[in-house]
């Protein structure tokens, strides 16, 4: 005969936790984030805070026509930024609410790491217009896509205009071998559901790519949009540069902030704020600029494309999600 306190039954589990202290801890993590990198931002202005405030006061004397170009440019990367995300899906969206979550969207991705807030808003205004969560993210993934394509083509297209103005890294043997050997080892894993879960998402992303080139119209928005919003960020520098009267020419100065981007998409900090800036300033100083032009053309770049938006960018998005479009 058995005890009553041994009865036998379910196992005992542990609750699931509350969805309230999942987001919570989002929350924190996101808000430490944010605060790292501000206090590294913070940092790094007390270092070079005669820099900083010299490149301010020449900014405020600069050229206000080329500084209104640099706004109209700043104001343009949205509408050009909704054309590519048009053409990275086939279904016609709302142009009007497109373009506000761009708008929003490009407020956000300040606040997040990496990109997240930006992919977290038109993910879910895709999703909102009725897309599927894995068709919206891989249509997120072929807007990022032709973005970096285009971004590398135009590398390519201005170096041999500026001869000398970007180096090559230099690659040890040692460095190759080892990099060869990690993408042999990469295509001899086994078929993991981790490696099988990432080429389905590429095989997704792939034959979103072919259904949309099978529609010109679409097509010709993606790469247009793509090409519109670099090239307006472009423009945005060049304006600045001008206005302060920075003694670079303009195929340069687009160059130098194409690269200095693509190599600050690499650190994961809220809309490339600190490692952005620390790479153009380094670029637009390596180059001949003085060091405070160079971080006049930073501060004036920084002040068009994130910190005047920045507000009523955040004014959007708390629109949008009011009236339940994200």
């Amino acid at each position: 005969m058995t005890s009553p306190l041994h009865t036998e039954g379910p196992p005992v589990t542990s609750p699931p936790q509350p969805a309230t202290s999942l987001g919570r801890r989002h929350a924190y993590w996101h808000a430490g984030v944010l605060f790292a990198v501000l206090l590294g931002g913070l940092y790094l202005a007390r270092r070079h805070w005669p820099a900083l405030e010299s490149g301010a006061g020449r900014l405020a004397g600069a050229d206000q026509g080329w500084l209104l170009l640099g706004a109209t440019a700043a104001v343009g990367t949205w509408a050009a930024s909704a054309l590519a995300q048009q053409g990275a899906v086939v279904r016609r969206l709302p142009r009007p609410r497109l373009v506000a979550a761009q708008f929003a969207a490009s407020a956000a991705n300040h606040l997040l790491p990496a990109g997240l807030g930006a992919g977290a808003v038109n993910l879910r205004f895709l999703m909102r217009c009725g897309l599927p969560a894995g068709r919206s993210a891989s249509a997120l993934a072929v807007k990022a896509t032709a973005g970096a394509a285009v971004r590398l083509a135009l590398i390519a297209l201005l170096a041999p205009a500026c001869p000398g103005l970007l180096r090559p890294p230099h690659l040890t043997p040692t460095t190759l071998a080892v990099a060869l050997g990690g993408l042999v080892l990469l295509a001899a894993l086994p078929a993991t559901p981790w490696w099988a879960r990432c080429r389905r998402a590429l095989s997704a992303v792939l034959a979103d790519i072919r259904a949309l080139h099978a529609c010109p119209a679409r097509a010709v928005a993606l790469w247009g949009g793509s090409l519109a919003f670099a090239a307006l960020h472009c423009l945005v520098l060049i304006a600045v540069t001008q206005a302060i009267e920075l003694p670079l020419p303009p195929l340069q100065v687009a160059l130098l902030y194409l690269a200095a981007s693509s190599a600050a998409a690499l650190l994961p900090t809220p809309g490339g704020l600190g490692s952005l800036d620390a790479a153009l300033a380094l670029a637009l100083t390596v180059s001949g600029a003085p060091g405070s032009a160079a971080a006049s053309a930073v501060l004036g770049y920084r002040l068009l494309t994130v910190w005047l938006p920045l507000l009523p960018g955040l004014l959007v998005l708390a629109l949008l999600v009011r009236r339940k479009a994200l």
